[in-house]
């Protein structure tokens, strides 16, 4: 059996597993899980905070018209959903599409740690404050980071971190459409980047503590878009 098939098959089981998960309160108002989908085997994977209505409804990410979106901008570097892996931080939708709390994010982590080291992808690039600052693990806003990539261990391998603005603030301020188009016709160049990082693999606990850590630090108004 070839590495992509194992993968792909690896990450359906713990998608089936993660289906079932109860380890906070979210649980009791979700609709369903929304684990992921993409490409099992992709090279760039994005990160978002959290299911919002339409995705609790589907189980599927990002199918909204942020998603709607952010179909757009991949087609203009031409790529399209089956050649990405897109996730959330949060697998269930919190009530009225609120912050994540910090213990929803320490009882939800390691499923997407987890989906990254199956997935193994070259670049993930998260989308809005949220995923920055909890996968950097720095308070940086991302009106100040985005565009400009970072490496970073990440599971048991070492990926440039990409921050971008979240497709939704474009929705709501038209003029950072053309921010987002300018950061997404970098990524095609940041995978071919990528491709010289050399995989680690440092205990994962050790990588995960300073993470939340991070989070900790801010104000929840700090986080989600902008």
């Amino acid at each position: 059996m070839s590495g992509e098939v194992e993968r792909a098959n690896a990450l359906q089981t713990y998608a089936d597993e993660t289906a079932s998960c109860m380890r906070c309160a979210l649980a009791e108002g979700r609709t369903q899980v929304v684990f992921g989908a993409g490409n099992p085997n992709a090279d760039l994977m994005f990160v978002g905070e959290a299911p919002g209505f339409h995705e609790d409804q589907q189980g599927i990410p990002f199918i909204g018209q942020a998603g709607k979106l952010l179909d757009k901008l991949l087609a203009e570097i031409g790529l399209e959903r089956s050649d990405i892996y897109i996730a959330n931080v949060l697998k269930c939708r919190p009530p009225q599409n609120r912050d994540p709390l910090l213990e929803e994010i320490a009882s939800c982590e390691s499923h997407l740690f987890r989906q990254i080291e199956l997935i193994q992808p070259k670049l993930v690039a998260t989308l809005g404050n949220f995923a920055t600052k909890l996968l950097s693990g720095k308070p940086l806003g991302i009106t100040r980071v985005h565009g400009q990539e970072q490496e970073v261990m990440l599971g048991p391998s070492r990926v440039l971190l990409y921050p971008l603005y979240h497709p939704a603030a474009a929705l709501y301020t038209p003029s950072m459409l053309k921010v987002l188009s300018e950061d997404f016709a970098r990524i095609p160049a940041l995978i071919g980047r990528a491709d010289a990082l050399t995989p680690v693999a440092p205990p994962v606990a050790a990588e995960q503590a300073p993470v939340l850590a991070a989070v900790t630090e801010l104000e929840p108004v700090q986080l989600g878009l902008f």
